[in-house]
């Protein structure tokens, strides 16, 4: 070496004020020079190297966003919010190529067959599915960041529900279109999978995130065996104007006792919702 960095300039480095160019210079010289690495941590405080570990542990530590929380985080979403969206358990990919290779043999089924009511019985239990499993320190991984995160526990449950409903409506409705000879009777699975998510959303307040959506569940199925054996080969009550209207009412009630019961969801998920007692 036939020049070193300059005491000043040394002292500056460590501080982190040293300007470019001198400080590229400073940057390529340290890196080829032990004398003046060794000048550098004697002229670095030990309260600043310990800072500068310190930044540079939390950095390396700080878990990196996935593509679909970066997409969020440039819409704006708060970072909490996008961490605890882009955590929903039925999120995973295990869990979308699972709903998609089931409602794939139920399409095929539905059009060697001719029974689209298997569609019909099944397509609504797959969102009522993905909601029951989003909620609960048995189902969700990251139940306790959830639980301390800065978001009102009914908000919490609606952003995670919003994002399951929209992903298992998506799923049904590429199903949907795999069945055009069928035409709208194909979309007759819409508004009994509203009315179901909904139902087990105000019954999980009182009876949990796992007991309620299985009840509602299984009344779904007794309903639709007890409406196809009386149905004598015609269409199932369920799936009749009739049915469906029942359907949009059902749905708009479990809303709106869900409303009105949103202060339970932060008592909870310390209690009842997460598994305990409700006082």
């Amino acid at each position: 070496m036939t020049w070193h960095v300059a005491e000043e300039d040394l002292r500056a480095y460590a501080r982190g004020e040293l300007a470019p160019p001198s400080l590229w210079s400073a940057d390529t010289h340290l890196t080829a020079c032990a004398q003046c690495r060794a000048r550098l941590a004697g002229a670095t405080e030990p309260a600043v190297l310990d800072a500068g570990w310190e930044r540079l542990d939390a950095e390396l530590d700080a878990p990196r966003p996935g593509p679909f929380e970066r997409v969020l985080l440039r819409l704006g979403v708060a970072d909490h919010t996008a961490r605890l969206l882009t955590a929903t358990p039925v999120l995973r990919r295990s869990w979308l190529l699972a709903v998609l290779s089931l409602l794939m043999m139920t399409v095929l089924v539905v059009r060697v067959a001719d029974t689209p009511g298997l569609f019909l019985a099944l397509a609504p239990l797959l969102p009522l599915a993905g909601v029951a499993l989003s909620f609960g320190p048995s189902l969700d991984p990251t139940f306790e960041m959830a639980v301390v995160a800065p978001l009102h526990g009914f908000r919490l449950l609606m952003i995670r529900t919003v994002a399951v409903l929209t992903t298992g409506l998506v799923c049904n409705g590429l199903a949907t279109l795999a069945l055009p000879g069928y035409g709208l009777s194909a979309l007759a699975w819409l508004l009994p999978a509203l009315a179901l998510t909904a139902t087990g959303l105000a019954l999980s307040a009182r009876l949990g995130p796992v007991l309620a959506p299985a009840l509602v569940g299984g009344g779904w199925l007794a309903l639709l065996l007890v409406a196809t054996t009386r149905a004598d080969g015609h269409t199932p009550v369920p799936f009749t104007a009739a049915g469906q209207s029942a359907a949009a009412g059902l749905a708009a009630l479990a809303t709106v006792l869900l409303v009105q019961s949103r202060d339970r969801f932060d008592t909870g998920r310390a209690g009842h919702f997460a598994g305990g007692d409700l006082p």
